[in-house]
């Protein structure tokens, strides 16, 4: 680190990250997320770092890191600075056709009236996601009234999460969504500033969840349908092998994942069926008394 006068605050200018701190920092935050960041991605890492270290008020990266291991609060605050949160509603919406014209007539056909349908949003990021889903059965799905519907929404960023509760979201959010359903749905709250409809923010559950850790992931069960777009590009071979055996264990037999247009389960696990469905590739969870 450069020279400062110690009764000074500290400027993210002022810290310099070495190449061992560099190289210590990325095995933890692999160790911790399954997020791998490379040489090509320094120039990012130190910049970002460097700001924690300033939010936190640590005098470097030292002191910073030993911090990291015993305080959750700075843990989290790291995770939100690296993680990337971009969103909107109805993206990926051929997903959204998937599910209603094909993926929940298998799914309640295995079903009796009165036991949940349970769809998971990983990452779910703000909550742009989860509410489009909700939205969309809503609109789509004329059996919507006729099933217990639970709608989970996880991230491992505890501040996206916070904001996917308060449900208020900007005139670029919404973009995707049909004009009459933003008059539906949403309040305008100020400025090119929306909040969603009060039940919406009821029907989904939110939750912290890191999809590599086998215990945390252990809570969840028998989901019919998980929307995993764009996490897993992040992750390198081994941390991809580590979530889909996570997420394989947490769907019920028969249950699908929508990876995001660019990825592959089947480069990735070879535990799924993939089926191709007019609107979408999904990858499916074999039945009882199936194998993949």
């Amino acid at each position: 680190m450069a020279s400062v006068n110690p009764t000074e605050p500290l400027v993210a200018s002022d810290i310099r990250i070495t190449d061992p701190e560099f190289r210590r920092f990325c095995d933890f935050f692999y160790r911790r997320t399954g997020i791998v960041f490379g040489d090509t991605q320094r120039v990012y890492v130190d910049r970002r770092l460097a700001d924690c270290i300033v939010a936190a008020g640590s005098r470097g990266f030292a002191e910073h890191f030993a911090r990291l291991l015993v305080e959750p609060r700075e843990m989290e605050r790291l995770i939100s600075l690296f993680t990337v949160n971009e969103t909107y509603f109805y993206r990926e919406e051929y997903q959204l056709r998937c599910l209603t014209s094909t993926l929940l007539d298998g799914i309640v056909a295995r079903k009796r009236i009165g036991q949940p349908v349970r769809l998971w949003s990983m990452p779910c990021s703000t909550g742009e996601e989860p509410y489009s889903i909700a939205i969309w059965l809503l609109e789509n799905w004329a059996e919507v009234d006729r099933w217990d519907i639970e709608i989970i929404g996880s991230d491992i960023d505890t501040k996206v999460l916070e904001a996917a509760e308060a449900g208020e979201y900007s005139e670029r959010a919404l973009m995707r969504l049909p004009r009459p359903l933003v008059d539906k749905y949403f309040t305008r709250i100020g400025d090119k500033r929306y909040r969603i409809d009060e039940g919406l923010r009821g029907s989904v559950q939110f939750s912290r969840v890191n999809v590599i850790d086998q215990a945390e992931m252990a809570r969840w069960r028998g989901i019919d349908v998980v929307f995993c777009r764009n996490m897993l590009i992040y992750f390198d071979e081994v941390s991809r092998r580590t979530a889909a055996g996570n997420l394989y264990d947490s769907l019920a037999p028969g249950g699908y994942i929508c990876l995001g247009h660019t990825e592959s389960m089947s480069r990735i696990s070879p535990l799924f069926e993939v089926r191709r469905f007019p609107d979408a590739i999904v990858y499916q969870k074999p039945e009882e008394g199936g194998h993949a």
